[in-house]
């Protein structure tokens, strides 16, 4: 697939520096703010992750949660996370983005349905952490027939035999979780052990772009920006839980994070 996605790897590789990649969860705190924080930081972003709020998460760490529960008690529903897709891509149209969330929503709302809806609203990517490989081989084939990535999940315990068979039906990006946890945790395992995991999964996959997620902060990014991308998501919605808590302007704050981010992998 050449699609936004791959383009956007092209470019930071070029740069000799990994892709930053963001999380925020649409609709925190308000569908207005939301989208304000998503094109300030889209500035220093190479790729956005939009979440959907959900009030049952998997993977979700406490962070996260805050957000999504904001977004939700402020009535935010799935069109309006397609309202804030497309009203972003309107301004960013070569900025990728991702929507990550959880299949039950896809499957309520029916599948072909929200591929519509994804590719009306310029989506380039998914991320769904409760549909594994293989039991996504459908939904993610419908997805390649609309042009739309979806990203496979590789976890430390993933198997040799299971990840040659996820490299080979993956599209245009790999997510390698960094370590057993949900997000937001302290990183439990050095980035030198990180590293030498993800290099394995390299070796088996040399043409797949593979960005590394969970316990990825200020303090913890330098270390692992060998890597092909690099995810930060809880530590944006803490700055925002705070900036709402001191009343501040979380636009500001938040953007001064992602800068601060991507200054330490230039």
């Amino acid at each position: 697939m050449n699609s936004l996605i791959s383009k956007a790897f092209s470019a930071v590789k070029k740069d000799n520096r990994p892709a930053l990649l963001t999380y925020t969860v649409a609709g925190d705190n308000t569908k207005k703010k939301s989208l304000e924080i998503l094109k300030s930081i889209s500035n220093y972003a190479d790729i956005c992750e939009l979440g959907f709020p959900h009030n049952t998460p998997i993977a979700d760490g406490g962070q996260i949660q805050t957000s999504a529960y904001r977004a939700i008690k402020n009535g935010i529903k799935i069109n309006d996370v397609f309202s804030i897709a497309k009203n972003f891509k309107k301004i960013k149209k070569n900025k990728p983005i991702i929507l990550m969330g959880y299949y039950n929503m896809i499957y309520q709302y029916n599948e072909n349905k929200f591929l519509e809806r994804c590719k009306k609203s310029k989506v380039d990517g998914l991320i769904v952490v409760d549909l594994p490989y293989p039991e996504n081989k459908s939904f993610a084939s419908k997805c390649k027939k609309k042009g739309i990535n979806f990203i496979q999940l590789i976890s430390p315990t993933t198997s040799q035999i299971r990840l040659k068979k996820i490299i080979r039906d993956s599209h245009d990006m790999i997510y390698y979780i960094s370590m057993l946890s949900t997000t937001g945790g302290k990183l439990k395992v050095s980035p030198k052990k990180i590293l030498e995991k993800y290099n394995k999964i390299k070796k088996q996959n040399k043409s797949k772009n593979v960005v590394i997620g969970f316990g990825i902060t200020e303090k913890t990014i330098q270390p692992l920006k060998k890597a092909d991308g690099l995810v930060v998501g809880s530590a944006i919605c803490k700055e925002i839980s705070k900036s709402i808590e001191k009343r501040q302007n979380a636009v500001t704050n938040v953007t001064n994070i992602v800068k601060r981010l991507r200054n330490k992998i230039q």
